[in-house]
């Protein structure tokens, strides 16, 4: 029986590694695509987050199939509820990455250059947490975990670089308002990517350590 339940939780850590691989591709590809103004990189990015809607399904099937079938104690129990918060936070992720990709392809060569190098310095900084909280709960790795919280600070701080920049940007007369503000947006679902990348890392010490 325990066998059985030892494979059936590998398959899940597989899932979600996975799925946290293709989130981690549309954040990329989106902030790839807003930094080189690439409308062919924002592309695919619709087609990730429907991928990821469907593995947040098969994993949250075979997380309650554990959980009603095998009744887990203890850290097994932690590893499977700490999977299901992870999904959640997973699915937003493939969710903003492709808002960014939308407007990236809305704006196309529209660009404002003094902006845009902090923007794409987030994009960079988002891409590093998620790819480095995916990592640490595929290789159980605490260090890692604890790194990625203390990265969110830079994110954080470069958000806050952008609102100032803005407000001094709003102040004058620009004629690309309307990019300025989707720039903000953008911001903002930079910086929400970071919180969710904080959020798995946090998940991934409660998974390991009972503690959050």
């Amino acid at each position: 029986m325990r066998s059985k339940f030892d494979q059936q939780l590998a398959a899940l850590n597989q899932e979600l590694t996975e799925m946290g691989a293709t989130c981690a591709q549309a954040i990329g590809l989106a902030a790839q695509a807003l930094e080189q103004q690439d409308v062919a990189l924002a592309a695919p990015v619709g087609q990730l987050e429907e991928q990821t809607n469907e593995q947040e399904r098969t994993i949250e099937a075979l997380c309650l199939k554990l959980l009603l079938q095998q009744q887990p104690v203890a850290r097994d129990l932690r590893q499977i509820s700490a999977a299901l918060k992870m999904i959640t936070d997973l699915e937003r992720i493939g969710d903003q990455a492709e808002d960014i990709a939308e407007i990236t392809l809305r704006r196309g060569n529209e660009v404002i250059p003094e902006l845009l190098s902090v923007l794409s310095a987030t994009g960079r900084e988002a891409v590093s947490m998620i790819r480095s909280a995916i990592a640490a709960y595929a290789s159980e790795d605490l260090t890692l975990a604890a790194k990625v919280i203390a990265q969110d600070d830079v994110v954080d701080n470069y958000f806050s670089e952008i609102k100032q920049k803005l407000t001094k940007y709003f102040a004058q007369e620009h004629p690309e308002i309307d990019c300025a503000i989707d720039y903000l947006m953008i911001a903002k679902y930079l910086e929400r990517i970071g919180d969710h990348a904080v959020n798995i890392a946090e998940w991934v010490e409660y998974s390991l350590t009972g503690h959050h």
